[in-house]
């Protein structure tokens, strides 16, 4: 059977595939695309179909280097695949869909429906009007139409799920493009967002990650500077949820209320992914990021000081325009200082339609790299060093799905601890399933994971695991994977493995 017919033999129903590049808001929304063509009638392709589907959906990122290169050279890939197939159709969604509009139905005239970040519920229609019509459809809406919560999902992971607590940005980097394409920050009413997680808990999902492209600056939309950290401690009282985390949030807004409420709420696990971007006051201000070395270091004082075994990640970007290297040793110096457990690091390249790209001082490649390189070099050190004070400690591990990429050669599974540090440990006699809780001793560390070499301590059964067993016992329609740009985000692995709203946020 060919790869065209095997794309049309489930059951005589149309078949569709989802590919996702970016943020985990990216993420959050394709599997709200999933859910809106299952609720239309398709269903998912086959894992590994690799294009061989009715219907191909590209959710894009305006953010990372060269995406639309990546974009149109997927689109191209699929060309030939579309003429020897009446009936295929290509969409093209995300913020990059956003930002290109009718460019990309000009340079893939194969493109059947483009659509935005803020109407990706219209998808179905589009599709459908695309087809009756025989021609493209760009609809792009200006303002959200309808919270992305509200709609339809498949969830890629039976036991952990991203729950959108905002939409948009009201800050002005200049590096970052997102506000103009998610709009002005729009916040969901704190009832909706605990009615959400408590139905979550009834199907089984035992940690909730709360996503907003500024997430600690929910309550400005409704009027409540302290929002944020009474919806943490009510995330707290709701009972079978064990881990609660929440990216990314924003220095500025990043309050004392907010410590104490991670503190206090047994739930809130302890880890933090806090974005720095540069250590130089003076590039800060260029940036417009409205806090300073010193105040990010208090911060991060404040933070260890009540959660003293606290992971702290961050994102940095190296090489913004005008950067001297007395700007760059600032950096270094808050890297030193903060001692992150992991760092997101990026080389600035330019962004069209920031006010970044237009900026004088723009820094040589060859300097760029070289920064980049003595960054990583010291936060591989420093990683290393902070995995290192883990060995003997004792730690619970919610088992994890698809983390180790070795598992099955050396026998071992992999989980994450509460600070979300990645653990590798020896598979128990007993049965163990993804959603379970293991207690392990650890006995090693690398820069990036840590092993627990001798037997499990403890293994919990739990409801989430009981909830990825039925989802993928024979006969039931599994998850498959999504695939995603750098760095690698996606359920089930909670930050700081994942990075902010728009990736550097």
């Amino acid at each position: 059977m060919s790869s065209i017919d095997r794309s049309q033999s489930v059951g005589g129903t149309r078949t569709y595939e989802v590919r996702t590049y970016g943020c985990q808001m990216n993420v959050h929304d394709s599997e709200r695309l999933s859910g809106l063509l299952e609720d239309a009638g398709y269903v998912r392709a086959p894992e590994g179909a690799d294009g061989d589907a009715d219907v191909v959906v590209f959710n894009t990122c305006a953010v990372r280097e060269n995406a639309d290169n990546k974009l149109y050279g997927n689109l191209g890939h699929l060309a030939p695949r579309k003429a020897q197939r009446p009936g295929m159709q290509i969409a093209v969604g995300g913020c990059l869909a956003q930002k290109d509009r009718d460019t990309i139905v000009k340079r893939a005239p194969w493109v059947d429906v483009v659509f935005g970040t803020h109407n990706i519920g219209k998808l179905p229609v589009l599709l459908e009007r695309a087809r009756v019509q025989e021609e493209a459809q760009v609809e792009i809406a200006e303002s959200l139409e309808a919270f992305p919560s509200t709609l339809p999902t498949r969830r890629e992971s039976a036991y952990a799920a991203w729950v959108s607590i905002s939409v948009g940005c009201n800050n002005t980097c200049t590096f970052c493009i997102v506000p103009a394409l998610r709009g002005k920050e729009k916040d969901r009413r704190p009832g909706d967002v605990l009615a959400e997680i408590e139905a979550l808990v009834a199907e089984g999902v035992s940690e909730v990650t709360l996503l907003g492209q500024n997430v600690n600056a929910y309550g400005s939309d409704i009027g409540d500077r302290e929002a944020f950290s009474k919806l943490l401690r009510a995330c707290g009282r709701i009972e079978g949820l064990e881990r609660v985390r929440f990216t990314s949030p924003h220095p500025r807004d990043f309050t004392d209320d907010v410590i104490a409420a991670m503190a206090e709420t047994a739930n809130v696990m302890p880890q933090l992914h806090m974005p720095l971007q540069s250590g130089s006051d003076t590039v800060l201000k260029a940036m417009r990021r409205s806090y300073r070395q010193e105040r990010y270091l208090g911060i991060i004082e404040k933070v260890r000081a009540a959660i003293p075994h606290a992971a702290i990640s961050t994102d940095i970007i190296v090489g913004f325009p005008g950067e001297t290297e007395e700007d760059f040793e600032q950096t270094l110096h808050v890297v030193r200082e903060a001692r992150f457990a992991q760092a997101f690091t990026f080389q600035y390249s330019k962004r069209p339609g920031t006010p970044a790209a237009e900026m004088d001082g723009q820094i040589p490649k060859k300097v760029v790299q070289e920064r980049y390189e003595r960054l990583v070099a010291l936060q591989e050190e420093i990683s290393w060093e902070e995995n290192k004070k883990q060995v003997g400690r004792t730690l619970e591990l919610m088992v994890a799905e698809g983390e180790g990429r070795k598992d099955g050669t050396t026998h071992r599974l992999s989980g994450r601890a509460p600070d979300s540090r990645l653990v590798h440990f020896t598979k128990p006699e007993q049965e163990v399933r993804p959603g379970d809780v293991v207690t392990v001793g650890i006995t090693y560390a690398a820069p990036h994971h840590l092993l627990a070499e001798g037997p499990a301590l403890d293994v919990r059964r739990t409801r989430a695991g009981d909830a990825w067993e039925k989802r993928n016992a024979p006969g039931a329609s599994g998850p498959a994977g999504v695939m995603l740009g750098l760095p690698k985000v996606g359920v089930p692995e909670p930050l700081p493995v994942a990075t902010g709203g728009c990736a550097i946020d």
